[in-house]
Protein backbone atom coordinates (compact mmCIF):
# COMPACT_ATOMS: atom_id res chain seq x y z
CA UNK A 1 0.00 0.00 0.00
CA UNK A 2 2.81 2.41 0.87
CA UNK A 3 4.43 1.81 -2.54
CA UNK A 4 1.13 2.64 -4.26
CA UNK A 5 0.87 5.86 -2.24
CA UNK A 6 4.43 6.81 -3.19
CA UNK A 7 3.61 6.28 -6.88
CA UNK A 8 0.49 8.44 -6.56
CA UNK A 9 2.44 11.16 -4.78
CA UNK A 10 5.05 11.12 -7.55
CA UNK A 11 2.26 11.60 -10.09
CA UNK A 12 0.80 14.50 -8.10
CA UNK A 13 4.23 16.12 -7.98
CA UNK A 14 4.61 15.84 -11.77
CA UNK A 15 1.10 17.22 -12.33
CA UNK A 16 1.89 20.19 -10.09
CA UNK A 17 5.01 20.99 -12.11
CA UNK A 18 3.06 20.77 -15.37
CA UNK A 19 0.44 23.18 -14.04
CA UNK A 20 3.08 25.73 -13.11
CA UNK A 21 4.56 25.35 -16.62
CA UNK A 22 1.11 25.85 -18.18
CA UNK A 23 0.63 29.01 -16.12
CA UNK A 24 3.91 30.44 -17.39
CA UNK A 25 2.95 29.64 -21.01
CA UNK A 26 -0.38 31.45 -20.58
CA UNK A 27 1.36 34.45 -18.99
CA UNK A 28 3.69 34.64 -22.01
CA UNK A 29 0.74 34.42 -24.41
CA UNK A 30 -1.00 37.25 -22.56
CA UNK A 31 2.02 39.49 -22.92
CA UNK A 32 2.67 38.59 -26.55
CA UNK A 33 -0.89 38.88 -27.82
CA UNK A 34 -2.30 41.45 -25.38
CA UNK A 35 -5.16 39.21 -24.28
CA UNK A 36 -6.59 38.86 -20.78
CA UNK A 37 -6.41 35.33 -19.42
CA UNK A 38 -6.22 36.21 -15.74
CA UNK A 39 -9.00 33.83 -14.71
CA UNK A 40 -7.33 30.91 -16.50
CA UNK A 41 -3.99 31.73 -14.86
CA UNK A 42 -5.71 32.04 -11.47
CA UNK A 43 -7.36 28.63 -11.84
CA UNK A 44 -4.14 26.93 -12.90
CA UNK A 45 -2.04 28.59 -10.22
CA UNK A 46 -4.62 27.80 -7.53
CA UNK A 47 -4.71 24.14 -8.62
CA UNK A 48 -0.90 23.92 -8.61
CA UNK A 49 -0.70 25.50 -5.17
CA UNK A 50 -3.33 23.10 -3.84
CA UNK A 51 -1.27 20.17 -5.10
CA UNK A 52 1.83 21.63 -3.44
CA UNK A 53 0.05 21.86 -0.10
CA UNK A 54 -1.45 18.40 -0.57
CA UNK A 55 2.09 17.04 -0.92
CA UNK A 56 3.15 18.87 2.24
CA UNK A 57 0.11 17.53 4.08
CA UNK A 58 0.92 14.01 2.90
CA UNK A 59 4.44 14.27 4.30
CA UNK A 60 3.10 15.58 7.60
CA UNK A 61 0.34 13.04 8.02
CA UNK A 62 2.21 9.98 6.78
CA UNK A 63 5.75 10.59 7.93
CA UNK A 64 5.03 12.58 11.06
CA UNK A 65 7.09 15.57 9.97
CA UNK A 66 6.96 18.61 12.22
CA UNK A 67 4.88 21.65 11.40
CA UNK A 68 6.83 24.77 10.46
CA UNK A 69 5.60 26.75 13.46
CA UNK A 70 6.70 30.40 13.44
CA UNK A 71 5.46 33.58 15.16
CA UNK A 72 3.07 35.11 12.64
CA UNK A 73 1.41 38.52 12.63
CA UNK A 74 -2.22 37.55 12.21
CA UNK A 75 -3.17 40.79 10.46
CA UNK A 76 -0.47 40.21 7.84
CA UNK A 77 -1.72 36.67 7.30
CA UNK A 78 -5.28 37.89 6.72
CA UNK A 79 -4.04 40.60 4.34
CA UNK A 80 -2.02 38.07 2.36
CA UNK A 81 -5.02 35.77 1.97
CA UNK A 82 -7.26 38.69 1.00
CA UNK A 83 -4.83 39.81 -1.69
CA UNK A 84 -4.80 36.30 -3.14
CA UNK A 85 -8.61 36.02 -3.25
CA UNK A 86 -10.25 39.46 -3.50
CA UNK A 87 -9.73 40.05 -7.24
CA UNK A 88 -11.07 36.64 -8.23
CA UNK A 89 -14.12 36.99 -5.98
CA UNK A 90 -14.80 40.51 -7.26
CA UNK A 91 -14.77 39.17 -10.81
CA UNK A 92 -17.66 36.91 -9.78
CA UNK A 93 -19.55 39.69 -8.03
CA UNK A 94 -18.55 38.61 -4.53
CA UNK A 95 -17.23 41.13 -1.99
CA UNK A 96 -14.58 39.98 0.50
CA UNK A 97 -14.64 41.68 3.91
CA UNK A 98 -11.77 41.39 6.40
CA UNK A 99 -12.33 41.76 10.15
CA UNK A 100 -9.05 41.11 11.98
CA UNK A 101 -9.12 41.90 15.71
CA UNK A 102 -5.81 40.28 16.63
CA UNK A 103 -2.82 42.62 16.84
CA UNK A 104 -0.32 40.20 18.36
CA UNK A 105 1.73 37.45 16.79
CA UNK A 106 0.54 33.87 16.99
CA UNK A 107 2.65 30.71 16.67
CA UNK A 108 1.36 28.67 13.73
CA UNK A 109 2.34 27.05 10.44
CA UNK A 110 1.79 30.07 8.22
CA UNK A 111 1.78 28.27 4.86
CA UNK A 112 -0.65 25.56 5.94
CA UNK A 113 -3.01 27.96 7.70
CA UNK A 114 -2.93 30.36 4.74
CA UNK A 115 -3.80 27.47 2.43
CA UNK A 116 -6.70 26.40 4.64
CA UNK A 117 -8.07 29.95 4.63
CA UNK A 118 -7.54 30.37 0.87
CA UNK A 119 -9.34 27.10 0.23
CA UNK A 120 -12.17 28.02 2.60
CA UNK A 121 -12.64 31.40 0.87
CA UNK A 122 -12.61 29.81 -2.59
CA UNK A 123 -15.21 27.32 -1.41
CA UNK A 124 -17.34 30.05 0.20
CA UNK A 125 -17.12 32.11 -2.98
CA UNK A 126 -18.69 29.30 -4.99
CA UNK A 127 -21.85 29.40 -2.88
CA UNK A 128 -22.03 33.00 -1.68
CA UNK A 129 -24.74 35.27 -3.03
CA UNK A 130 -22.70 38.44 -2.70
CA UNK A 131 -20.39 38.41 0.30
CA UNK A 132 -17.65 36.49 2.11
CA UNK A 133 -16.02 37.52 5.38
CA UNK A 134 -12.64 36.50 6.80
CA UNK A 135 -12.31 37.28 10.51
CA UNK A 136 -9.71 36.75 13.21
CA UNK A 137 -10.26 37.09 16.94
CA UNK A 138 -8.76 35.88 20.19
CA UNK A 139 -11.00 33.88 22.53
CA UNK A 140 -9.12 33.25 25.73
CA UNK A 141 -6.09 31.15 24.83
CA UNK A 142 -7.35 30.41 21.31
CA UNK A 143 -6.92 32.10 17.96
CA UNK A 144 -10.21 31.88 16.07
CA UNK A 145 -10.10 32.30 12.28
CA UNK A 146 -13.44 32.22 10.49
CA UNK A 147 -14.64 32.30 6.90
CA UNK A 148 -18.34 33.03 6.47
CA UNK A 149 -20.59 33.52 3.46
CA UNK A 150 -24.14 34.63 2.73
CA UNK A 151 -25.05 31.47 0.83
CA UNK A 152 -27.52 28.67 1.73
CA UNK A 153 -25.23 26.98 4.27
CA UNK A 154 -23.63 23.56 4.68
CA UNK A 155 -26.71 21.45 5.33
CA UNK A 156 -28.29 22.55 2.08
CA UNK A 157 -25.14 21.65 0.12
CA UNK A 158 -23.59 18.36 1.33
CA UNK A 159 -20.87 18.41 -1.41
CA UNK A 160 -19.18 21.23 0.53
CA UNK A 161 -17.96 18.58 2.95
CA UNK A 162 -15.08 16.86 1.20
CA UNK A 163 -11.64 15.34 1.54
CA UNK A 164 -10.06 18.79 1.73
CA UNK A 165 -11.99 19.57 4.89
CA UNK A 166 -11.02 16.22 6.42
CA UNK A 167 -7.33 16.93 5.75
CA UNK A 168 -7.70 20.49 7.05
CA UNK A 169 -9.17 19.13 10.28
CA UNK A 170 -6.23 16.75 10.70
CA UNK A 171 -3.72 19.54 10.03
CA UNK A 172 -5.49 21.85 12.47
CA UNK A 173 -5.18 19.13 15.12
CA UNK A 174 -1.40 19.02 14.64
CA UNK A 175 -1.21 22.57 16.03
CA UNK A 176 -0.74 21.87 19.73
CA UNK A 177 0.18 23.77 22.87
CA UNK A 178 0.42 21.84 26.14
CA UNK A 179 -2.73 19.67 26.16
CA UNK A 180 -4.70 21.78 23.69
CA UNK A 181 -5.00 20.91 19.99
CA UNK A 182 -6.35 22.93 17.09
CA UNK A 183 -9.67 22.03 15.55
CA UNK A 184 -11.93 22.80 12.61
CA UNK A 185 -15.66 23.45 12.97
CA UNK A 186 -18.35 23.83 10.32
CA UNK A 187 -21.67 25.48 11.08
CA UNK A 188 -24.52 27.52 9.65
CA UNK A 189 -25.99 30.89 10.57
CA UNK A 190 -22.81 32.94 10.88
CA UNK A 191 -22.69 36.72 10.80
CA UNK A 192 -23.64 36.68 7.10
CA UNK A 193 -26.37 34.08 7.54
CA UNK A 194 -24.76 31.27 5.55
CA UNK A 195 -22.02 28.73 6.16
CA UNK A 196 -19.20 29.30 8.63
CA UNK A 197 -15.76 27.65 8.55
CA UNK A 198 -14.01 28.14 11.91
CA UNK A 199 -10.41 27.26 12.62
CA UNK A 200 -9.38 27.30 16.30
CA UNK A 201 -5.67 27.24 17.10
CA UNK A 202 -4.09 27.07 20.57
Amino acid sequence: MEKVLDILVSGVHDAKNQLFFAESVIASAEAEHSIALGEARYAIEAAANRLSVALSAYRLLRHGAALAITPTIVGDLCTEVALAQRSHLAGNGIALDIDCRVVDEWALDRDLVADMLNNAIQNAGRFARGGVRLSAAQAGEWLVLSVEDDGPGFSALPPRRGTGLLVAGRLAGLHARKTRHGSLHLSNGGALGGACFTLRLP
